[in-house]
């Protein structure tokens, strides 16, 4: 079913929160038992691969399209790098890129994008590098390929056999072992030999470690095209400044913004400094997209958590007094919890103007 992209980012939110239990139990599964190669019953013919037309560019290769792809296993992965969800499934994409080159597998990461932000070449070329993304990368800034695909996800993954066709699909975070098998049964119908039959387990850190089980707060947006649970005593001025002050006792999952704020359809801007963002939440992480202003310059800021230094709970774009600059538009993690998880206040204070705020999101 085709819907418009404001629609899908309410699928993705509410994929999103049941991946994560998902994942999970995928994970403790992983520790107990050897996986169990099930790939037959799940593959299907979809019909054919839609072409790749349309991108505005390609990274890492020259343009690929669906006849010079004849013959080999093709996974294409539609993905925006300001994404959790995308995030955390890159170690396996980066896994299964290297180890089945050689056997005839193409991983394709389709860099869709959901904030203006992602739509520029630029700020794609700094995170595919930044990411360690090294398999082809075409740049559908203008969702051609997307909806071509009649897709509706970040994640989703969709698996070509030699002929072109469709066999299997899976959309969000988990399931990684019966996509792996996938992988290997569409091999093996080429006749391909020699690869190693056991699963990847690939080692992740900081913001691409699977989600924690304690994630009862669901990805939220600071623009009003799609924001919830916003606690601020002022009604939003939608697209004109206004002075917001922060909820004095925010219920588990509710917002605020403090300081002079301009909030439109995606983000809210800053207007002078200093300026608050304050979010009720429970869970082991904690992130924020944000953007520098568009000249660039950075912004400095400073995480608080129930009102104190985050110290060891800190995540790796701040330091243990909270402190960290905005450079480039991207998702910061911003909070790691280390001990039991329980509802907390995060709060984050910008010295300097301009920033623009977009979502927060929850590991």
């Amino acid at each position: 079913m085709r819907h418009s992209l404001w629609s899908l980012a309410w699928f993705r939110r509410a994929l999103s929160v049941a991946v994560i239990v998902g994942v999970v139990v995928i994970v403790i599964l992983h520790s107990e038992k050897p996986a169990v190669l099930t790939a037959n019953a799940a593959l299907t013919d979809a019909g054919p691969m839609p072409d790749l037309g349309g991108a505005v560019a390609w990274l890492n290769s020259a343009p690929l399209s669906r006849q010079s792809l004849r013959g080999k296993v093709v996974l294409v992965n539609f993905w925006t790098y300001s994404c959790i969800n995308s995030r955390r499934e890159l170690p396996y994409l980066r896994s299964w890129a290297a180890k089945y080159k050689d056997a005839g597998l193409v991983v394709i990461g389709v860099h869709a994008p959901e904030f203006g932000f992602e739509k520029e070449r630029a700020n794609v070329e700094n995170a595919v590098r930044e990411l360690n993304v090294t398999f082809p990368v075409p740049i559908d800034s203008h969702h051609r390929i997307w909806q071509a695909f009649s897709n509706a996800y970040w994640p989703a993954d969709y698996f070509i056999d030699g002929k072109g066709r469709i066999r299997y699909h899976h959309f969000g975070e988990g399931e990684y072992d019966q996509s792996e098998q996938v992988i290997q049964e569409l091999l093996r119908e080429m006749g391909a030999t020699g690869f190693e039959a056991s699963l990847v387990r690939p080692s992740t850190e900081g913001a691409e470690a699977p989600p924690s089980a304690e994630v009862r707060s669901p990805e939220t947006y600071v623009g009003y095209g799609r924001a919830e649970d916003f606690a601020s005593p002022e009604r939003v001025a939608r697209d004109s400044p206004k002075v917001y002050s922060l909820p004095a006792r925010p219920a588990l999952n509710q917002w605020g913004l403090g300081g002079a704020w301009t909030v439109g359809a995606e983000s809210a801007v800053l207007q002078e400094a200093p300026g608050k963002l304050a979010f009720r939440f429970h869970s082991r992480d904690l992130h924020v997209v944000l953007a520098p202003p568009k000249d660039g310059k950075p912004v400095r800021f400073t995480v608080k958590l129930d009102g104190a230094a985050p110290g060891e709970d800190h995540g790796v774009d701040c330091n243990a007094d909270g402190a960290g600059e905005i450079r480039q538009p991207r998702m910061y993690q911003l909070i790691r919890q280390k001990g039991p998880i329980r509802d907390r206040t995060f709060e984050i204070e910008f010295s300097d103007p301009d920033i623009r705020a977009f979502s927060f999101t929850f590991g």
